[in-house]
């Protein structure tokens, strides 16, 4: 006999588990400090979005499964945000909530339990994938289903009511828990696709290639530049694809809302857009104005995701490594002899281009142009580095700072939202601690989740902040300047954070101007211990997504 609670810890280590990240509470503190004690090591948050964001980032960080513990009723409302982000994420977290005690069927018992609440019916209504440990014989079934669920990508939910945790379970007469799902093999496209395919490339003078965070995931790099270099292409990635072909003398960096203006010019260009694991969104697309109307074939693993925000003319359904070598040996050697796009004269037009003069500076006396900004830290912090970026006006400074690749580059607007930053980054700083992971963060985001400053010093978590403070909503700001509506609401006063930070343990800065930066230049050369540099910006400098958006939502009307 044993405890339910200690033979699930069990199961964990049996899956790998080494790390989970949680809230206790009263209905899980048995179970969070069984895993501590059995060597999971419980890094605990101060909310549970945070807790919930750090096994997102973990996930993210390590490619493997991110587990989460919280607690019931307030707990599972409180992580809901969160649970609905991670879901969206595509990373692979379980996320442990407890749950009020399975019925006995008795009528007449002691309450109200102020904790009541339906978590199987508003995860299910949020499209949470929920598994539900019904007794101490179902419960490892119920976690391993849910750990599988969440290994197809996405968080699934595991509710334990906590008798069900305390419960004794014969372990000779249970059965064993199912054995994990294998992953699928990568599935190759059709040989018809990859037909129609060439056929479009072959009549192509001047073809763009665009890659996303698929590409990166099934390892398609190598073979999509050496794709681009047979058929004469300009290479460019989505923004979660940032950077994977930095260095490439074709490379234009970032395809939408985040590209650069030689970028835009060249892109222009292009009579055929051949696209892998890239999903068109609404920023790739700048609002349907990046790509030109020309033939666009999308490559995708998901059939589901060719089409879906872009129409495509030529759909590749497998997955996208397999899909370029399948187009390079369709497309022999010599296949496109007309190549503008790799002439001398467009090659040295993009070694020459420096993103910086895409902008005239707006300093001020005491602030500084978040685009200028960005640029002196692209100098400033190491190159081995993880961006975490949450959500915001701020995003505007997105093309300034450069990542190894597309796997140290996260985006955390999964739901459209602020708040998620903090946590995540976290969880990516605990799964790469020999790398510099960066928070670039709004005072929005951060007062929502400030509390964590503690977090990051008590579970001694390598993080520095880049805290982009322009005191305001700023996205809000510029949207209501837009209409000419009073902006007085989403301003607010100019806080010095990092005297806070400071009493947290930080070491801390205010930057007003970029001498103020320079000066920081040793400490951010190679960080010890946590970092927060509270940028105070010129909220007057909109990001050029702002004025998409608001024609965007112009034409909707």
């Amino acid at each position: 006999m044993a405890a339910t609670y200690q033979v699930l810890v069990d199961d964990l280590k049996a899956l790998g588990v080494e790390q989970v990240f949680g809230l206790m509470s009263d209905d899980t503190a048995v179970f969070a400090t069984a895993l501590d004690s059995s060597g999971i090591r419980f890094y605990g948050a101060r909310h549970e979005n945070n807790a919930i964001a750090m096994a997102e980032g973990y996930s993210y960080g390590t490619g493997g499964l991110g587990v989460a513990v919280i607690g019931r009723g307030p707990a599972t409302a409180n992580g809901l945000h969160a649970t609905t982000y991670a879901s969206r994420s595509g990373s692979r977290v379980l996320i442990i909530f407890g749950e009020q005690a399975a019925s006995s069927g008795a009528v007449n018992t002691l309450g109200p339990d102020y904790k009541g609440f339906n978590a199987s019916g508003v995860l299910g209504a949020a499209g949470i994938r929920t598994f539900v440990a019904t007794s101490p014989e179902t419960a490892r079934g119920a976690l391993a289903d849910a750990a599988n669920a969440a290994l197809q990508g996405g968080a699934a939910a595991l509710l334990l009511p906590v008798n069900v945790q305390l419960a004794e379970l014969d372990l000779a007469k249970a059965p064993p828990p199912p054995a994990l799902a294998k992953p699928r093999p990568p599935a190759p496209p059709r040989p018809q696709a990859i037909v129609a395919a060439a056929a479009l490339l072959r009549q192509s003078r001047k073809p763009l290639i665009l890659a996303g965070m698929g590409a990166h995931r099934a390892g398609a790099k190598a073979a999509i530049e050496q794709l681009a270099d047979r058929v004469g292409a300009l290479l460019a990635t989505s923004a979660r694809g940032k950077d994977m072909f930095r260095g490439h003398p074709a490379n234009l960096g970032i395809v939408g809302s985040f590209s650069h203006s030689a970028a835009r010019r060249l892109i222009d260009q292009a009579d055929c857009v051949l696209v892998f694991g890239a999903g068109l969104n609404l920023l790739t697309m700048s609002f349907g104005h990046s790509l030109p109307k020309v033939p666009l074939i999308q490559v995708d693993a998901d059939r589901s995701h060719i089409g879906r925000w872009h129409p495509a003319d030529v759909a590749v359904v497998g997955d996208a490594r397999l899909a370029a070598e399948a187009l390079l040996e369709a497309l022999p050697p010599g296949s496109n002899a007309d190549r503008p796009f790799r002439s001398d004269e467009t090659l040295g037009f993009l070694s020459g281009f420096d993103i910086t003069r895409d902008f005239e500076p707006a300093n001020t006396p005491r602030t500084v142009d978040p685009r200028a900004l960005g640029a002196a830290l692209e100098k400033l912090l190491p190159k081995q580095r993880n961006l975490v970026y949450d959500a915001g006006n701020f995003l505007g400074i997105v093309p300034y700072l450069s990542v190894p690749g597309p796997g140290h580059f996260k985006l955390t607007s999964d739901f459209a939202s602020i708040g998620m930053g903090f946590g995540t980054a976290l969880g990516v700083a605990k799964a790469r601690p020999d790398e510099t992971t960066v928070l670039v963060v709004g005072d929005g985001g951060f007062l929502m989740t400030l509390g964590e400053l503690e977090t990051v010093v008590r579970e001694d978590l390598p993080l520095v902040i880049v805290l982009m403070n322009d005191c305001a909503y700023g996205a809000e700001l510029h949207f209501l300047k837009m209409r000419d509506l009073p902006v007085a609401k989403s301003v607010f006063p100019d806080v010095d954070y990092a005297p806070i930070a400071e009493a947290f343990g930080f070491q801390a800065a205010t930057i007003r101007t970029l001498d103020d930066l320079k000066k920081m230049a040793p400490l951010l050369a190679k960080p010890e211990g946590p970092v927060l540099l509270d940028c105070k910006l010129n909220a007057a400098v909109a990001a050029p997504f702002m004025s998409e958006f608001h024609e965007f939502e112009t034409r909707k009307h």
